[in-house]
């Protein structure tokens, strides 16, 4: 049998013999004299170093050999852009005539990644979503702006008649990216109470997405800004106390809240408009939506989609009866709907 010695071994060995053999003759011979012993026994163990080098790894290769070390894969953080949220409505109007908007040039905005999303990436985004919005007339051109985003502009030329109907429902489905819309005429906080109490009676489908709003026509025809409150807060109650989704519970709902346009009393079309939709009681109006709890903000469940502060932005020639508002303030409320669902989804485009 053969036995193999590798070289390593035989440098020990050969160490051994020029190292200890040189430092017994040099001991013998030097013993009276420490300082040479020593000295020369340094220089035999340098010797010997320079000898044995190429048979051991260097430092370096040793230092990089431990950091080549495998280890676990470490898990990437998510992406986490919940702080973006409150620069979502910092938009800039652009145009005297023809307005339009874009997100402002801020370090926040930037850094944030917000967008002006088009058709195909909506589309990608809401793919197999339900989204269901309920309100008045200001819900159904929020409506009428999101459809105009992820329908192909023929298919858009039947929408209007259809979406228009006075005082009715609408819906619809986008076979291709599996998408349905469901807007329901609710003028009345109440109205959208009713309309919680179905979804937990498991009357209607579970959206994915929920957009409301209400109070144009209850300060219209009621004119009373403490039964608003206590209309909202009855809708809080019914919001806060839906149950959680058990089907499908990696998908929860994503609410939004429409708030009041800015109302250009000059601008209404009838007295009993000019009197009972002012600038006080608009006013009391959004601080009863305040104090109902109902917005993310505040500790509520509904994000808020400012129309209030589009509306005031793009300026009094963005509307002409002032109340409703052209097409851009509500194509900017989509966008920032859509940006906060990327957000809330830790999703990029």
């Amino acid at each position: 049998m053969v036995i193999v010695v590798g070289p390593v071994p035989l440098g020990v060995v050969a160490a051994c013999v020029v190292l200890f053999v040189p430092m017994g003759m040099a001991g013998y011979h030097l013993s009276r004299n420490k300082v040479l012993f020593f000295g020369g026994a340094l220089f035999i163990a340098l010797a010997v170093a320079v000898h044995l080098s190429p048979y051991f790894p260097s430092v370096s290769e040793i230092v990089h050999s431990l950091s080549s070390v495998p280890t676990s894969p470490s898990v990437s953080a998510p992406d986490d852009r919940s702080h973006c949220l409150p620069f979502l409505h910092h938009l800039v109007w652009i145009g005297d005539v023809n307005r339009s908007w874009t997100w402002s040039g801020s370090t926040a905005v930037i850094d944030c990644g917000l967008q002006k999303l088009r058709r195909s990436d909506a589309c990608d985004l809401l793919n197999g979503s339900y989204v269901l919005v309920a309100g008045d007339s200001q819900a159904r051109l929020f409506v009428l702006s999101f459809l105009d985003l992820v329908l192909e502009p023929e298919q858009m030329e039947s929408v209007h008649g259809d979406l228009f109907k006075r005082h009715s429902d609408y819906s619809i489905v986008i076979e291709q990216h599996g998408l349905r819309l469901d807007f329901v005429w609710a003028p009345y906080a109440s109205n959208l109470t009713s309309l919680m109490t179905g979804l937990v009676l498991g009357e209607r489908r579970w959206p994915d997405v929920l957009v409301m709003g209400s109070g144009l026509w209850h300060m219209l025809h009621f004119t009373d800004a403490s039964g608003f409150a206590a209309s909202l807060n009855s809708l809080r109650r019914s919001v806060v106390s839906l149950p959680p989704l058990e089907s499908e519970p990696a998908r929860p709902m994503h609410m939004f809240w429409l708030g009041l346009p800015r109302l250009v009393n000059s601008l209404l079309n009838t007295e009993e408009k000019r009197q009972r939709m002012n600038g006080s009681i608009v006013g009391a109006y959004d601080q009863a939506l305040i104090e109902s709890g109902l917005l993310r903000r505040l500790g509520g469940p509904m994000l808020l989609l400012d129309v209030g502060v589009l509306s005031s932005s793009c300026g009094v020639e963005c509307t002409e009866d002032g109340m409703h508002y052209s097409g851009p303030v509500y194509d900017a409320a989509v966008q920032i709907m859509l940006n906060a669902l990327l957000i809330e989804s830790r999703q990029r485009i």
